[in-house]
């Protein structure tokens, strides 16, 4: 049990969470949060509170932000806005397969200005040439990063089928594996234009509630499979996962009821006990077809 406050260096953008160490700033102050680079300001969007689970490890806040500490931060954005149109003249010029996604401009341990400049391309190109050009235009040491279409979508933001903004540019931390596999198990269309996100590839929240399914799944009867219900005898013919329910076709008129997992496999294992089955849905009821 400890502290937490949380951050946004851009608004709506993703949270970092932080121990508020002696700083007790309101939702919309100013701090600084440490970075490789040095303090840098952000937006606290989540006041200190106390939280139930371990938090140890956590950055620690530096403090409330001065005015030189702000205006720092606002020239910092004026400079990159201001690459932004320089890099895509120059990529045009140059007739790169390059597209800018991100420019982050950092003030080194030494005071020297250092422009990042994030982009996406189809194959991998030569910009040592563009990399020179853009240090004498913006007069400062230029960083070029390629990034691929889960990085870009991060980066730049936007809203998810869902409606919602992007899980990986507000709190996702890494990119886990996502199968199609785990679409399947959902009993999700496998069509690429309903699962798919923004970055055009498999949406990360595909991942959220496999386990669920896959523990549903494991521990309730299959499709097929005949069981008992409260209601009467019947074949298993649907499933309900986030109301864990079990849809059963009633052999007592063919009429479908939807029962609760615990009331379909309780009986029949029951049942399965006192005649000498297994009591495993997954052996014992799979004889059984629509």
């Amino acid at each position: 049990m400890g502290m937490m406050m949380a951050v946004s260096f851009e608004r709506y953008g993703r949270l970092y969470y932080l121990d508020p160490g002696g700083a007790e700033p309101k939702v919309g102050d100013k701090v600084l949060v440490p970075t490789d680079e040095g303090p840098e300001v952000a937006e606290c969007v989540w006041a200190p509170q106390w939280v139930s689970e371990d938090v140890d490890g956590l950055p620690v806040c530096a403090g409330p932000a001065t005015r030189a500490d702000i205006a720092r931060d606002e020239r910092n954005r004026r400079r990159r806005a201001e690459a932004r149109p320089v890099a895509k003249r120059l990529i045009r010029a140059h007739g790169l397969p390059m597209k800018v996604v991100g420019v982050d401009y950092v003030t080194g341990e030494s005071g020297e200005p250092v422009f990042t400049i994030y982009f996406s391309s189809p194959k991998r190109v030569d910009f040592r040439d563009l990399v020179r050009e853009l240090s004498r235009a913006l007069a400062a040491r230029v960083e070029l990063r390629q990034v691929g279409a889960r990085d870009e979508a991060r980066l730049q933001g936007g809203i998810g089928p869902c409606g919602r903004d992007l899980c990986c540019a507000t709190f996702l931390k890494d990119f886990e594996p996502v199968s199609v596999r785990m679409a399947k198990e959902q009993d999700l269309p496998v069509n690429p234009m309903r699962i798919a996100g923004a970055c055009g590839r498999l949406m990360c929240c595909l991942k959220y509630e496999h386990p669920l399914y896959a523990e549903f799944k494991a521990t309730t009867p299959r499709r097929g499979g005949r069981v008992s219900t409260p209601e009467g005898d019947g074949v298993v013919v649907g499933h309900n996962v986030p109301a864990e329910k079990v849809v059963v076709r009633l052999n007592d008129g063919g009429r479908r009821c939807a029962c609760d997992r615990a009331a379909v496999c309780g009986p029949r294992q029951a049942y399965e006990g006192a005649h000498g089955g297994t009591g495993d849905p997954h052996t014992d009821t799979e004889s059984g077809s629509e």
